[in-house]
């Protein structure tokens, strides 16, 4: 082919629709490097509580966006937060059964 594959206006359709999950992702990857960060710098015994917002943020990000609950009807928002509240229900009770026997099994 000689000619571009898209035309000007098809482009900017197409970036204009992409704005969004484009930031979504790079703020999502940017929440990611500084987890990795503080976990392999690991610069204070209390950088724990500033992971816990940032894990928060990407959980969030993640269910508003990639789930795509922000268009869904209210009913379903509803069903995706208690979903997500029973989701972090189970993982709570699995930790603290490991954090109760005094040692992570290997």
């Amino acid at each position: 082919m000689d000619g571009p594959l898209f035309t000007e206006a098809q482009r900017r359709a197409f970036l204009g629709k992409m704005n969004i999950p484009i930031r979504v992702f790079v703020g999502l990857m940017l929440s990611l490097g500084t987890m990795i960060l503080f976990g392999a710098t690991h610069p204070a015994p209390w950088i724990w509580m500033l992971e816990i917002p940032v894990l928060l943020v990407m959980i969030v990000v993640t269910m508003l966006y990639s789930m795509e609950v922000m268009e869904d009807i209210p009913l379903m928002r509803m069903w995706s937060v208690v979903g997500f509240a029973w989701l972090c229900i189970l993982f709570g009770m699995v930790l603290i059964d490991y954090l109760t026997r005094g040692r992570f099994p290997m």
